[in-house]
């Protein structure tokens, strides 16, 4: 074990601004986004599993933050894993402080966020898709990824409104997920995937709308469904473009679902 130890750069934080922490702390997401840090920008991963499930992926880590107690313990195996990066430890309340919120797990990852991927790279052979329209909590995107990997969904579509799903929060909610499940940004779903060959179907409430469950969807070969913001819905001008409308069967007078809940019902039935 002692050897093991020597093997890594660990550094003991000695204050609350320690040179070198700051994508854990200092940085807002955006400007962690922006490449303030390195070329192409960072994500911060949390987690002994959701870090795993990155480094499985191929993504690169830069730095660990990790309780001084998780150093032989839950996070001995990612950093055996990680080469001869940095690892800032401390106590358990000393990194709260920093950070402003308790570490799950006691670990974070700072990695380089991968190249963007197009519409047309991520799209290339899939049959499911779903475009996520304006969907602003970290949670419920970190929620529908989660859905979208369990469920069979080929890939995920995010028009730019949408969180990040890179962001902390999302990546933890989805518990990796957003590493398993190819996305990419989208600017207009109806208008960017027809000459790919999808079929929109638009997750929406209104006179026209038919069930999930229609044979038809599950017949088209490639369909995208379309699902919007937590409060309002889709716009208007995308429910009337898609070629479905589309609704989830409810009772005792319930009209709607979260956008997270309703994702994993939609996914299970046009991923039949």
């Amino acid at each position: 074990m002692l050897a093991f130890i020597l093997n890594m750069r660990l550094i003991e934080i000695t204050s609350l601004n320690h040179p070198g922490t700051e994508p854990y702390h200092s940085l807002t997401e955006a400007q962690l986004r922006s490449g303030h840090i390195t070329d192409g920008g960072v994500f911060i991963a949390e987690s002994p599993k959701v870090i795993s499930v990155a480094l499985n992926a191929g993504y690169e880590p830069l730095s660990l933050l990790c309780e001084r107690r998780h150093i032989t313990g839950d996070a001995a195996g990612i950093i055996n894993r990680l080469g001869n990066i940095t690892v800032y430890t401390g106590e358990r309340d000393v990194l709260a402080a920093m950070t402003g919120y308790t570490l799950t797990r006691g670990v974070l990852c700072a990695m380089r966020r991968p190249k963007e991927r197009s519409l047309t790279d991520v799209c290339s052979d899939v049959r499911r898709v779903t475009v996520i329209d304006n969907v602003v909590e970290a949670t419920n995107v970190g929620a529908i990824f989660r859905s979208a990997a369990a469920l069979g969904i080929d890939a995920v579509l995010l028009t730019r409104n949408t969180c990040d799903p890179l962001c902390r929060r999302a990546v933890r909610v989805s518990m990796g997920a957003v590493f398993l499940v190819p996305w990419a940004w989208i600017d207009d779903p109806i208008q960017d995937l027809k000459p790919l060959g999808f079929k929109t179907a638009a997750l929406a409430l209104t006179n026209k709308s038919v069930s999930i469950e229609t044979p038809a969807l599950a017949a088209e070969p490639r369909l995208a469904i379309i699902m919007g913001n937590e409060g309002y819905g889709l716009p208007q001008d995308t429910i009337a473009r898609a070629d479905y409308t589309v609704r989830i069967p409810m009772h005792h007078g319930v009209d709607s679902l979260n956008v997270a809940a309703a994702s994993a019902v939609a996914f299970w039935e046009i991923s039949k």
